[in-house]
This record gives C-alpha cells, structure tokens and sequence, in this order.
C-alpha cells in the first residue's frame, strides 16, 4: 500500500466517518505528508504499513530540531490518529506511535481585549467608507456572537433568527449551533444588510451570503485578518490582535460578569467543557466576588 493512496484514504475516512472540518483534514494530512518527505528523503524503504516505531521515532527527534513543542505535540497527535485509522481498519496489527509520548508544553491562555480597547477598534472604522458599516458589522459579530472566523464568513441571510433574539452558526465538522444576538449586533448587522451591500454586484452563488466583498463574492478568511490587522494598526493599540481574539473577548467577558460555564460552552461550539475551562484560568478576580456572593458562610 503506498504513502498517498493510504493518505487519501485516511482523509476519506476523517470526511465522512469523523466529519471533521475541511481545515483540520489538512492539518491532518500536513502532518502526515511531514512524514511521508522524511522516509522518502532518507530513502527508508518502509510502507504505511511497514513503517516501525524506531523510524516514527527518529522522525519526531528530526522536527525537534526546527519545530517547538506545541508544533511537535500537534503532529505527534496527528501520526496517532492516522495509524489508529490503520489499526482499526485492519492494515496494521499495531500502532508505532502507541509508546511516544508528546513534549510537556504550558497552557496557552488565549489573548483577550478589554471593553475599552474593543471600543476603540470599532471607532478607528471610518464609516464614510464603501466598507464602512459592513467592517463594523463584522468585529459587532466577532465579538458579540464569539464566532470563529470560518463561521462568520460562511454566516448566510437565512441563517439570521432576528425575531427570535439567535443566529444559526456552522462550526467543525459542519455542526450547528444557535448563538443568541444582542440588539446592538442586530442592529449593525441590519445597517449593513439593508445599505451597502445592497450597491454590490449580485452573485446568485452568494446571494444569501451575508458578509461580501466589493465585487459581491464572499469574504475569505485573509480578508478578515487584514481588517482586523488594519484596524489595530489605525486605533493605535500595541498588542497582537486576530479575530480570534474577540472569540476569546467574548468568552472572557460573560464569564467575568457571571454567566455560567456550561452556556459558553454552548455558544462557543466546544465539543468538551474542558476546552471552555481554558478561560477559568484568564481571570480569576470575579471568582471570589462569586463566592462572596453566593456562598451561604461568607
């Protein structure tokens, strides 16, 4: 059985039967390929199905050389995957990853903005511009509905529950989700929908697509990188700003002000609740007000 046949099938198998995001597969398969240049690189006559744990070894000492532990964790995860796909489809008896281990790596705390410096990126946006209110609608989504980025470019009109207070979002592995709306994003939203995107040239392929460019297409995921890019880079703000970082805003924000664990779990799309504690450890000063409050003894 050869590397790329074993390859596409594996990335078959993540498609269908673990209906994983198109993005994760290529992670995945990255990952995979790493691999797959290493043994053909070092000539090493050995198969998907051959291939032994003193080669996956030697391969993992080779990208420690060049990549930092969270990379090397992340591919070690991915080789795992895809020889447990072999075992369990019966091509192999045994997985040769089962005895590495992944590097200790730290807790990565996610990057959050405070009320104000979001304030202040929403009025560095220059609303006498073509982009003007579709750019605002957009950070009032990112932040007020901690979308991901591949959910609010793909976000559709008929996807917009404004009557009933949700939106309906589309996350990994095309699951969705209803995230509640506040008026405030409603009502951007509205300005934009119902002003300059009505003077775009008409696609019928992205006719129900909320958020389009100047030629009527689809925003891309680097576009709205470069919004953001340009928008910290005209408030002034020193600090490394992605539109994942109002995600995490979002998250941070309700949990500060009380709101309960399981229900952000829920609006941010996390499969476990253990990927929601991550933002128990951002801020820690609302939890003693908690107990304060709450606690029957104090």
């Amino acid at each position: 059985m050869k590397w790329t046949h074993t390859l596409r099938d594996f990335q078959h198998f993540l498609r269908i039967e673990r209906g994983l995001s198109e993005n994760t597969i290529v992670n995945y398969s990255h990952d995979i390929e790493k691999l797959i240049r290493f043994v053909e690189n070092n000539a090493i006559n050995h198969s998907p199905l051959s291939i032994d744990e003193a080669t996956v070894q030697q391969f993992i000492y080779e990208i420690a050389k060049v990549l930092n532990a969270r990379s090397q964790t992340r591919i070690i995860s991915g080789l795992k995957s895809f020889f447990n796909y072999l075992v369990f489809e019966d091509y192999r008896k045994d997985n040769p990853t089962e005895l590495i281990e992944a590097p200790k790596i730290g807790r990565k705390l996610p990057d959050t903005l405070a009320l104000k410096d979001i304030e202040k990126l929403i009025a560095a946006i220059d609303l006498s511009k073509n982009e003007g209110h579709r750019n605002k609608a957009i950070i009032e989504t990112l932040y007020g509905c901690g979308l991901r980025v591949s959910e609010l470019v793909n976000l559709k009109i008929s996807d917009l529950f404004f009557d009933e207070g949700f939106i309906r979002v589309t996350g990994k592995g095309d699951k969705q989700r209803f995230v509640p709306i506040s008026s405030i994003t409603k009502k951007y939203i509205n300005l934009y929908i119902q002003g300059q995107r009505q003077h775009v040239p008409y696609i019928p392929e992205f006719g129900d697509t909320v958020f389009l460019n100047r030629r009527g297409k689809q925003l891309t995921r680097v576009m709205i990188f470069t919004i953001v890019k340009r928008l910290t880079e005209k408030s002034g703000l020193k600090k490394n700003i992605s539109p994942h970082t109002f995600r995490h805003s979002f998250a941070t924000h309700l949990l500060e002000n009380g709101a309960d664990l399981r229900a952000i779990q829920l609006m941010l799309g996390h499969e476990s609740i253990t990927t929601t504690e991550i933002y128990m450890h951002v801020d820690r000063s609302h939890l003693a007000k908690v107990m304060e409050k709450y606690h029957p003894r104090t």
